[in-house]
């Protein structure tokens, strides 16, 4: 009677059970955190990225009865279109969009902005994120599937100075386009929400700052207000998996803040 809890206790928890999802930036980080727990709750998922090897080693690392990848440039519309088109064509439907990928941009002060660099950062953080929510919609509006839309912003949605300036612009204006989305797509139930974290020790925040990731971590728990835990990608994905799941029912528009009340207490910070 030992495994009986745990057998049921595995059942109760595939959240995901049926459903299909597609993560974008979904081969290192948050995405591949998320694209790990999706699977173990039940989703069928599709591994989006422009990082071939990391992204066929995550479906290997799972299993292709469970996930496939698609290389997908999000800034490309037609690349996007033929994500979500493999999705169908494979899986049948797509009930959940987890759109993730984005960069760090620019490193630089506002003096020295390369505008080049953050025509490239808003490309791929925000109208990339356009691109990928106007084809999941549309495909669910055309299968009249109530979905769950999901995005991934940045405390520095939240405050000014919690990271580069176009990265900075690129995620407040992320949390415009889930409101503006959330208030048109309500009407076909299809719930539009964000995730906000505070600074995790992903390949993109380490790469951006030519760090490790206990250092990231060290940094952000000197800084954090809520002490005696270590933010990891780990928990952003379970962030995912609540709004992505019927466990959020009637939650949208909402930008879930993942930063253990970072910034509605702080005056001070420093970038990650």
């Amino acid at each position: 009677m030992v495994g009986v809890p745990h057998k049921i206790n595995s059942i109760i928890t595939r959240l995901l059970e049926g459903k299909v999802a597609l993560v974008t930036g979904a081969a290192s980080g948050i995405g591949e955190q998320t694209v790990r727990l999706f699977a173990e709750n039940g989703a069928f998922v599709v591994v989006a990225d422009v990082q071939d090897d990391l992204g066929h080693q995550v479906v290997a690392s799972i299993g292709s009865e469970k996930v496939s990848y698609q290389h997908c440039d999000v800034r490309n519309e037609q690349e996007v279109v033929q994500t979500i088109n493999f999705a169908i064509e494979k899986y049948g439907k797509l009930d959940v969009l987890f759109s993730n990928a984005a960069i760090m941009g620019p490193m630089t002060s506002i003096l020295d902005l390369d505008m080049e660099e953050f025509d490239n950062t808003m490309a791929t953080n925000v109208r990339g994120v356009a691109i990928t929510i106007k084809h999941a919609a549309r495909m669910m509006v055309a299968k009249k599937t109530r979905g769950s839309i999901i995005c991934t912003t940045s405390v520095a949605a939240n405050l000014g100075g919690a990271g580069p300036h176009a990265y900075t612009t690129s995620k407040h204006a992320l949390v415009g386009l889930v409101r503006a989305a959330c208030s048109e797509l309500g009407a076909h139930g299809i719930r539009v929400n964000s995730i906000s974290p505070f600074g995790v020790a992903t390949p993109l925040s380490c790469n951006a700052y030519n760090v490790e990731p206990s250092e990231v971590e060290a940094n952000g728990c000197a800084l954090a207000n809520l002490k005696g835990i270590v933010l990891k990608a780990r928990h952003i994905a379970d962030a995912a998996l609540f709004l992505a799941s019927d466990e959020s029912a009637y939650i949208s528009g909402h930008n879930l803040v993942v930063d253990g009340g970072f910034s509605v207490v702080s005056n001070s910070f420093s970038s990650f």
